[in-house]
């Protein structure tokens, strides 16, 4: 496969957002800061590597997955391809070799193309696309 999944990011699903960015302020990174509306459904830390921790609520992770659990707190492991089609590609074949569909392709709100499977022991596994500019929207933020 010429477009190979590259590791980039891993995505927080958190119960307490102060109390999760305390703490990795704390380990050393810097945490962004977002609008109000957001501050408590999504931030991004950096790792000064190129790779991204970001802290999203429970009602967040239910936009951009519809197969999240309610009440669930854990993480989203992240691979990068570069087109859009390797998306749907390789969730294809990891659904059709039995794995388990959290999010189905999706053009999501920050310009990529996105989806999530389930691994063996049920991580999330999220296969992104790069990011289209002009393909982005802004979402709506989930109720406080």
């Amino acid at each position: 496969m010429p477009d190979k999944p590259t590791f980039d990011q891993i995505n927080i699903v958190v119960r307490d957002m102060p109390a999760m960015l305390e703490f990795y302020r704390v380990l050393g990174l810097d945490v962004a800061d977002m609008e109000p509306d957001w501050e408590q459904h999504h931030r991004k830390a950096t790792t000064g590597d190129g790779f991204d921790i970001d802290f999203d609520s429970q009602a967040f992770a239910q936009q951009w997955n519809r197969g999240w659990p309610a009440g669930a707190s854990g993480a989203v492991i992240g691979f990068r391809v570069i087109e859009r089609s390797s998306v749907d590609e390789l969730f294809a074949r990891l659904t059709s070799a039995g794995y388990e569909a959290q999010q189905e392709p999706y053009d999501a709100f920050w310009g990529a193309r996105y989806a999530i499977v389930s691994d063996p022991d049920g991580n999330a596994v999220g296969i992104m696309s790069a990011s289209d500019p002009s393909r982005r929207s802004r979402p709506t933020p989930p109720p406080s």
